[in-house]
């Protein structure tokens, strides 16, 4: 199934979307079954309320990730960073450039590559078209944004299992099955599977781990930034109940 057509479909069982769809069957049925509309109707609005609640959206983001461990160097031999999109067109770069998420990673990356001396393999093609891939993007960063070397650069992929079999693919040739894995850590719960089956031994590298803080009166407020980290964790529980129906 291509990338477009598997995120549509994936929109439609995803926040906003699926909740806004139940809303408007609700509207759809009330006059003819008042009480089921209601419920539906509801259900909507208190779905986006509470998705739109940052102490909602922390606990599912906090579902999904490992607990960090410290790294030393001992426990892998290279770098893995996996791409998280790009920004397509961008003017101010005069192309594509790399979205937050991937400019994320690729920094994390890059600060570990220089504190613990691996070489560096990084992975994204061109899963929404385009002329140069997330790993031709994140290779560009790496030298000339973080002053750090790519070794590796796998370019074909379209979608976090690809990432694993075909990086898998480039290392093999080096002997190497021990890799420290860079992404966000809720997104590790679906990508570290993925890279055991590819035959590799996963050292988890998240970035986006943050120490315990105590909750505010503005962790309880609305707002569009924790909706959308709901949706990440959504699309990260999606995909992982997706993976495990295709294997």
């Amino acid at each position: 199934m291509s990338w477009t057509l598997t995120n549509f479909l994936a929109a439609f069982f995803l926040p906003p979307l699926n909740l806004l769809l139940l809303g408007l069957l609700g509207l759809f049925i009330l006059n003819r079954r008042r009480l089921l509309g209601r419920l539906l109707i509801g259900t909507s609005l208190l779905g986006l309320l509470a998705l739109s609640t940052p102490v909602v959206s922390y606990l599912l983001l906090d579902s999904l990730k490992p607990a960090p461990v410290p790294l030393t160097g001992r426990e892998a031999e290279a770098i893995v960073i996996l791409g998280g999109g790009r920004d397509r067109n961008n003017i101010e770069f005069g192309g594509d450039t790399l979205s937050r998420y991937t400019l994320e990673r690729v920094r994390y990356g890059a600060w570990l590559a220089k504190r613990l001396k691996k070489p560096v393999l990084v992975t994204g093609g061109l899963p929404d078209g385009g002329d140069v891939s997330e790993g031709e993007l994140m290779s560009d960063a790496l030298r000339q944004e973080f002053n750090v070397s790519v070794r590796w650069i796998e370019q074909r992929s379209a979608n976090t299992r690809e990432n694993a079999r075909l990086s898998a693919e480039l290392l093999r040739p080096a002997g190497i099955r021990r890799i420290y894995l860079v992404s966000h850590s809720w997104h590790l719960a679906r990508a570290t599977p993925e890279f055991a089956a590819a035959g590799l031994v996963v050292v988890p590298a998240g970035t986006g781990h943050h120490l315990p803080q105590a909750r505010t009166v503005f962790d309880w407020l609305p707002n569009a930034h924790a909706l959308s980290q709901s949706y990440l964790a959504c699309h990260e529980w999606l995909g992982l109940v997706w993976y495990r129906i295709r294997n």
